[in-house]
């Protein structure tokens, strides 16, 4: 039985370059993959924009009406082996229950891709319901500034740690927005001003 699996890291943990590499792994093999990611996420609008420059396009940006199930069925007879999603902490709990009905149901892997929480250390609806419900979990890792293992996304707004503002709003839509990745100390220290 095919799983359903999350791997989450922060921001610049090379989540959607992982998500290349091994979409391309498939392709190079004769297979077809099928590439979605939510509507939301306007950057790089219908394509996968890493920030090392590589890009893919998406093949199904997904949104509250897309019946992922339907759009699946629709590609069965193509040798359809493996399903990405890119971004998924933004995908409602619903979608991610389609996913996990997609992995049963059809027996095709999905492999989905996002944070684990928000800048301010919550859970995004996507990712909290993968941490229920996935199969496999794996965390990508990237390096905090000071060197340790960075788990959490932290919001700069013109160059100044914030707890404010929307819960999503995505990097590159504004040039005073930035987001950076930080372990749990420098988080502590350096956003939610906790000095111990």
């Amino acid at each position: 039985m095919a799983k359903l699996n999350f791997k989450y890291g922060t921001m610049g943990s090379g989540k959607s370059i992982d998500l290349m590499r091994t979409a391309y792994n498939y392709e190079e093999k004769g297979y077809n993959v099928l590439v979605l990611k939510p509507s939301v996420d306007t950057k790089g609008c219908n394509k996968l924009d890493s920030r090392i420059g590589m890009k893919r396009t998406v093949d199904i940006l997904i949104n509250d009406d897309t019946d992922i199930l339907l759009e699946v069925r629709k590609r069965l007879a193509t040798n359809l082996r493996c399903i990405f999603v890119d971004e998924a902490q933004l995908l409602s709990s619903k979608k991610i229950d389609e996913l996990y009905l997609v992995s049963k149901i059809f027996d095709i892997p999905v492999i989905c891709y996002g944070l684990r929480t928000n800048f301010k250390m919550k859970g995004f609806s996507g990712s909290t319901r993968l941490l229920e419900i996935a199969d496999s979990l794996e965390e990508i890792k990237s390096i905090c500034e000071c060197g340790k293992i960075a788990r959490f996304a932290a919001r700069k707004v013109d160059g100044k740690y914030t707890l404010t503002g929307k819960d999503i709003l995505i990097d590159g839509t504004s040039s005073s927005v930035e987001y950076v990745p930080l372990c749990g100390d420098c988080y502590l220290k350096k956003v939610k001003k906790i000095d111990y």
